[in-house]
C-alpha cells in the first residue's frame, strides 16, 4: 500500500473520531435546557455532600434534544460508571436481573426508551428502584418460590420518547425528578453549530450557522446532521462553507428555508388537495400517504403544529393560513371563513 493511501485513511479515521466528539463533555459545554442543568446541578452537589448515589431521574422529550448526553454527563461529572442498555433489549426478568446483580455499588444504568418495557419487568423494577432489593420468582405453580436478593446502592437515569406509555407507578419511583427537554431557540443552535464546527476542523461564517440553525427543526441532532451534510458539499465542491453553500446542500436533501423534508411537505400538500385543508383524521392523512400513524404522529406532526402550520381541532388536523402561503396554493373559502 502506498503513503497517501495510508494517510487518505488516517485522515478519514481522525475525521470518524472528531464526529463521535461532537456530545458535550463537560456542562459548560451542554447549551441550552437551563432550568433542567441547574436542578441536576443541586441535585449532583447534594448527593456528592451527603456521600450517596444520586437519586432515579427521568428525562422525555421529543428525539435529538440531549437526553443520553445529559446521561453521560451525569455519570462523568459524578465519577461513576455508566451501563447502558435499552427497553427492548430487556426481553425477560432475567434479562433486567443479570443487568442489576452485576452493577458495583455507586453505578449509574441508563435505559433508553424505557417506555418499550413490559408491565411483568416493570414490576421487578420497582422494588430495585425502592428498596435495593431484586425480587425473582424461581419455579411454576405450587412448587414456585420467591428469592429475594439484596442489590448494590445504584441510579436509574431514563430517557423516553413517549413518558405517557410509562405507568404511574413507575413514574412515581424517579425520586430524583422528571424532567421535559424543550425545543431549542435558533440562538442556541447557532452556538450549537458553531461549537461542532469547531470540534470538526471547519471554517463557518455567521450566516452559514444561521442558515443551519433555522431550518434544523429546534434539535440540536439535526442541527448536526445538517453541518456535517454542509462540510460534505463543500468539500466536494471544493468550496467555503458559507450560506450559499449550506442552501444548496439542503436543498439537494429537499430541505425548504423553514426546514420542512419532503415528507413535511407531502402531508401539507396532501391535506390541501384531496381534502380541502381539514378537518381530517390522522388514520385518513396516514392512509392518503401509505406512512405509519406513529410516524406522522411522533416526527412530522409536532415541528408542523410548531411552526403553526397544522392546528389541532375535535373535528381533525387542519391546515392553516401559513401552511397555504409556504405552499403557494389560495386560501379555500371554507379556511377564510373559519378565520373570520
Amino acid at each position: 500500500m502506498s503513503s497517501d493511501f495510508n494517510e487518505e485513511k488516517k485522515e478519514g479515521f481522525d475525521a470518524a473520531l472528531s464526529d463521535s466528539e461532537l456530545r458535550p463533555s463537560r456542562w459548560e459545554d451542554y447549551i441550552g435546557q437551563e432550568s433542567i442543568k441547574n436542578n441536576l446541578d443541586i441535585l449532583l452537589r447534594a448527593a456528592t455532600e451527603r456521600g450517596t448515589h444520586p437519586e432515579h431521574i427521568l428525562f422525555y422529550g421529543p428525539p435529538g434534544l440531549g437526553k443520553t448526553t445529559l446521561a453521560h454527563l451525569i455519570a462523568k461529572t459524578s465519577g461513576r460508571q455508566m451501563k447502558i442498555t435499552s427497553g427492548p433489549a430487556i426481553e425477560k426478568v432475567g434479562d433486567l436481573a443479570s443487568i442489576l446483580t452485576n452493577l458495583s455499588p455507586g453505578d449509574i444504568l441508563f435505559i433508553d426508551e424505557i417506555h418499550r418495557l413490559n408491565k411483568t419487568i416493570e414490576e421487578v423494577l420497582y422494588p430495585a428502584m425502592e428498596s435495593g432489593m431484586l425480587d425473582i420468582i424461581i419455579g411454576k405453580g405450587p412448587s414456585a418460590r420467591t428469592i429475594q436478593l439484596e442489590l448494590p446502592p445504584f441510579t436509574l437515569l431514563a430517557a423516553t420518547t413517549r413518558v405517557a406509555m410509562i405507568s404511574s407507578p413507575l413514574r412515581s419511583r424517579f425520586s430524583g425528578g422528571v424532567y421535559r427537554l424543550e425545543f431549542y431557540s435558533d440562538e442556541e443552535i447557532q452556538k450549537i453549530v458553531n461549537r461542532s464546527a469547531k470540534i470538526l476542523g471547519m471554517k463557518t461564517d455567521g450566516s452559514a450557522e444561521r442558515e443551519i440553525s433555522k431550518r434544523a427543526r429546534s434539535t440540536p441532532r439535526t442541527a448536526n446532521y445538517f453541518l456535517k451534510r454542509a462540510r460534505d458539499y463543500a468539500q466536494v465542491h471544493k468550496k467555503e462553507l458559507n450560506e450559499e453553500v449550506v442552501i444548496e446542500a439542503l436543498k439537494m436533501l429537499g430541505i425548504d428555508n423553514e426546514g420542512l423534508s419532503p415528507s413535511d411537505r407531502k402531508i401539507l400538500e396532501v391535506m390541501a388537495e384531496k381534502f380541502n385543508g381539514g378537518p381530517v383524521g390522522l388514520g385518513t392523512i396516514a392512509a392518503a400517504l401509505s406512512e405509519e400513524e406513529a410516524t406522522i404522529e411522533e416526527f412530522n406532526e409536532p415541528y408542523l403544529i410548531q411552526k403553526g402550520f397544522i392546528e389541532r381541532t375535535p373535528r381533525g388536523r387542519c391546515l392553516t393560513q401559513k401552511a397555504y402561503e409556504h405552499l403557494g396554493i389560495a386560501v379555500p373559502k371554507n379556511l377564510q371563513d373559519r378565520l373570520l
